[in-house]
């Protein structure tokens, strides 16, 4: 444990001296709104993402931003696992089981990769530079607040 915070220390101190660097933590839609299967994960990725937050205050400054991704819903390998599982707990078929989780969404389908991968790419870009301690919320519109 000591050993990867001091690896992050160097890393964060590196990017300082050279006046540029992109740290992008990818968490989940819980900081947002706790999923009640994740018990304890909830509390530690609110718990990494205020931390964050306040990190990236002091370093800004030298050129090095800290910011969030929170994925909601994504069409992936994980994703496909747990309908599989739940669409043979229901006695479904995984078409149908798919379908539903992805109309349950506001926008009607899940994220891709490619969305994702798009999002991270802008923030670890030049024309994210005044961006930081911030966390984008990738969900298609499922989390129901205003902020």
């Amino acid at each position: 444990m000591l050993a990867s915070i001091e690896f992050i220390k160097a890393t964060v101190d590196g990017m300082m001296k050279r006046g540029f660097g992109r740290i992008v933590n990818i968490t989940s839609s819980s900081v947002k709104a706790p999923i009640d299967i994740l018990g304890l994960s909830n509390g530690a990725r609110s718990g990494l993402t205020g931390f964050v937050a306040g990190v990236a205050r002091v370093t800004v400054k030298h050129g090095v931003t800290i910011n969030g991704l929170l994925p909601g819903p994504f069409d992936t390998d994980r994703l496909r696992g747990t309908i599989k599982a739940r669409a043979a707990k229901a006695g479904r078929s995984f078409e149908e089981e798919y379908k539903a989780g992805a109309s349950a969404n506001p926008a009607g389908r899940f994220g891709t990769a490619d969305e994702f991968g798009a999002a991270c790419a802008f923030l670890c870009s030049v024309h994210a530079s005044y961006i930081t301690g911030q966390n984008l919320l990738m969900d298609g519109g499922q989390y129901p607040g205003t902020y």
